[in-house]
């Protein structure tokens, strides 16, 4: 009796701390996205909403996969394009996940997850009571590096341009998927930049969360 509690207690505890440990193991390849399905365009925009109640419910790897492609994905292999347009194609929005296991950076061209923090910093993500449930925050990242030649304005202009692309993006999925989502402007973006240790030529645009509609 004694072991079988021993065992049990053990099996609970691995439970808890398994997926932090599962960073330590590299990144997180994501399947294939799924391009071949949901709703027609103008329905997709047609249902297209900000909702700011989401159920607790954790996305599948194949829906973070599917979201993640729409967002920002690689659609032409040969060429390295994306799925949303950048100035110049400078690429340089940077999505990070977090999720309850973790901080993640999504790796566009490996279509993978690479492991940032083994922390759930969902309450940092935004000042809305809904962030630190709901089980996706996107965080819209602008690495400066990749912007050399533009002017501070221009670098402020475009990077809030591009947000705004791959985050309608991510809107139209969900539409098309039955998720819900909102945009986010409200952020300590200080006390996130140092939750998420972001380095000096890095800048938090926006966040948007995503889930399932509470019911």
């Amino acid at each position: 009796m004694r072991v079988l509690v021993f065992v049990l207690s053990v099996m609970m505890l691995f439970s808890v701390i398994a997926p932090a440990q599962a960073l330590d193991y590299g990144e997180i390849k994501l399947p294939p996205p799924q391009t071949d399905g949901g709703m027609p365009l103008m329905r997709a925009l047609k249902q297209r909403q900000s909702q700011r109640e989401f159920s607790t419910k954790e996305l599948s790897l194949q829906t973070l996969s599917d979201l993640l492609w729409a967002a920002a994905g690689v659609n032409r292999p040969d060429t390295g394009g994306r799925t949303a347009p950048t100035a110049m194609d400078r690429q340089e929005i940077d999505i990070y996940v977090a999720v309850k296991d973790g901080l993640f950076l999504y790796d566009a061209k490996a279509h993978a997850l690479l492991p940032v923090l083994p922390v759930d910093i969902r309450a940092v993500t935004g000042d809305q009571a809904f962030v630190k449930d709901a089980p996706v925050n996107l965080i819209f990242v602008a690495d400066h590096r990749k912007m050399e030649g533009m002017t501070g304005e221009q670098k402020d202009f475009y990077a809030a341009t591009d947000t705004g692309y791959i985050s309608e993006n991510v809107y139209l999925f969900c539409a098309s998927a039955g998720l819900s989502t909102v945009v986010r402007g409200w952020i300590n973006k200080l006390t996130l930049t140092k939750a998420m240790k972001l380095r000096p030529s890095q800048t938090i645009i926006l966040a948007q969360t995503v889930g399932y509609p509470h019911n």
